[in-house]
């Protein structure tokens, strides 16, 4: 159960906060501008005006599995080079591609041996890893190497993994991401959702309350509202144990069975008390799950409810919208990225305050392992 009075309580959130990682994902910013910096001295800005034959994403495990997709979702149909994403280099790979790849592994051997493979090819590669390790090593000093400058958990590093794939199709003119401009959203994000401020005027602590106690359901109304989506339903699960639903609004609108219960007069009553919820007598019966929330996370310049009406023939009056458009108005540069990214760093926060007031994260959460006589490690609360 989450305690809410400790979201108001600065002194308390960051007594619990231990490890630090509200303080790491205040560097969302300045991952941005060491990324802009490193890629600089690499010699990226040489890469512009080159058309390769393709642009090979590699989406290994951690941070780059949304942040590919987030920029392909950007780059869209019109872009005019192919961009492959895989998990490995694929076996074509040569001089006329470029390969980018980011990882926090420096042992990843699966992404050792396709650097090694796409180096020994003359492909032209740019590599976001630890400086020592197997992965680097594979580079043979021949990639681009674009090392972490600002140390953070490797669940945090969403915003280096982003600015990877952002600085070499800017590069390669593909889209004009400026960097600098972006880090400085975040930082006014940061700002907003800053543990000293209250809910009622701190965005990621009411979006925090806003989940609470619920099933989020995190439908995006546009390409890369959906891969902001599955970003957000993964930093939550990480951050703060929280299970949520996220796909494109048009593929929920499909999935019979989940409309089914967001029709049942249980989720429609706005007086039901959770806590009446019945506990089967016996049969280790349990009671019934939270009831959901829809949020609908739109990043483009259109409106979302039409967007939602357009793509899936029909509204949900009672969701949620995430659309900061008062963050970034629409007409500005890269409108959809700047969103996009403000979003990932306000659930990133709201993960991590559901987690220390809910107690997944902080001083107490290693008192509550135990292990079972299987040997798997298993949460448990309070006798």
């Amino acid at each position: 159960m989450l305690d809410d009075s400790l979201l108001e309580d600065s002194a308390a959130l960051a007594e619990a906060d231990t490890a630090g990682l509200l303080r790491s994902a205040a560097t969302a910013g300045a991952q941005l501008r060491s990324v802009a910096q490193s890629a600089e001295e690499a010699g990226l800005p040489r890469l512009s005006g080159s058309r390769p034959r393709a642009l090979v994403l590699l989406i290994r495990p951690g941070s780059s599995v949304h942040a590919v997709p987030l920029v392909s979702a950007l780059l869209g149909p019109e872009c005019p080079v192919p961009v492959v994403t895989a998990a490995e280099a694929p076996s074509w790979i040569g001089p006329l591609d470029v390969l980018v790849a980011h990882t926090a592994d420096a042992a990843d051997r699966e992404l050792a041996d396709s650097v090694g493979r796409a180096v020994r090819r003359g492909c032209e590669v740019v590599l976001s890893a630890p400086p020592e390790g197997p992965v680097v090593a594979a580079g043979a000093g021949s990639a681009r190497l674009l090392e972490p400058r600002v140390p953070v958990p490797p669940g945090l590093d969403f915003p280096r993994a982003l600015a990877t794939v952002l600085v070499t199709v800017t590069a390669l003119g593909l889209l004009r991401a400026d960097l600098d401009e972006l880090a400085t959203d975040l930082d006014r994000e940061l700002e907003r959702d800053h543990l000293s401020h209250e809910s009622f005027v701190n965005p990621a602590k009411a979006l925090a309350l806003r989940l609470a106690d619920h099933t989020p359901l995190l439908w995006g109304t546009d390409a890369p509202g959906t891969a902001l989506a599955r970003y957000a339903a993964a930093t939550l699960a990480a951050h703060a144990a929280v299970i949520a639903h996220a796909t494109d609004v048009a593929e929920a609108a499909s999935a019979t069975g989940l409309q089914r219960v967001l029709a049942s007069p249980r989720q429609a009553d706005i007086f039901h008390d959770p806590f009446d919820d019945p506990v089967e007598a016996t049969g280790g019966g349990a009671a019934l799950p939270a009831p959901p929330r829809i949020l609908l996370l739109a990043t483009e310049d259109t409106d979302p409810r039409a967007a939602v009406m357009r793509r899936a023939g029909r509204d949900w009056p009672s969701a949620d919208t995430l659309h900061p458009v008062e963050e970034i108005p629409p007409g500005l540069p890269n409108a959809a990225l700047r969103r996009a990214a403000v979003l990932a760093t306000r659930f990133d926060l709201a993960a991590l305050y559901l987690g220390l007031a809910g107690a997944v994260l902080g001083p107490d959460l290693n008192a509550d392992l135990h292990t079972d006589p299987d040997g798997a490690r298993q949460l448990s609360g309070p006798a």
